[in-house]
């Protein structure tokens, strides 16, 4: 991994740990409802990354990349909804986004790469 992947990971993972740090808190009637959406996507994110990155081939790269992204919208939103429902305060909310849209950017950055290596072929 070169820095910018390393930075990368090292964000992904601090925001599992965020998310599964800020749901211990939520509803115990929600265990089974958002907090384990939330949790399961929430390693989704660096889960579907590190098994991109293992990847040989471009194009599978790419695919493992945008099920991350797509991760991470999906905890965006959960973090919202939690947020509204008041199993969150602002400002926790406040911290787990600014995180999610320093990932996002970053992800965004190597799909963008990735994508122009497999349609330049």
């Amino acid at each position: 991994m070169n820095e910018f992947q390393e930075k990368l990971k090292f964000k992904m993972d601090e925001y599992a740990h965020l998310v599964y740090q800020l749901t211990k808190e939520f509803p115990r009637d929600e265990l089974y409802g958002v907090t384990s959406q939330i949790r399961r996507a929430g390693l989704s994110v660096i889960l579907n990354y590190l098994e991109g990155y293992a990847r040989i081939k471009s194009a599978v790269q790419l695919n493992f990349y945008e099920i991350s992204y797509g991760s991470l919208k999906e905890t965006k939103y959960l973090l919202y909804f939690s947020m509204k429902e008041n199993y969150l305060n602002h400002n926790d909310y406040k911290i787990a986004l600014k995180l999610a849209e320093e990932i996002g950017a970053m992800l965004w950055t190597q799909i963008r790469f990735l994508n122009s290596k497999t349609t330049k072929r």
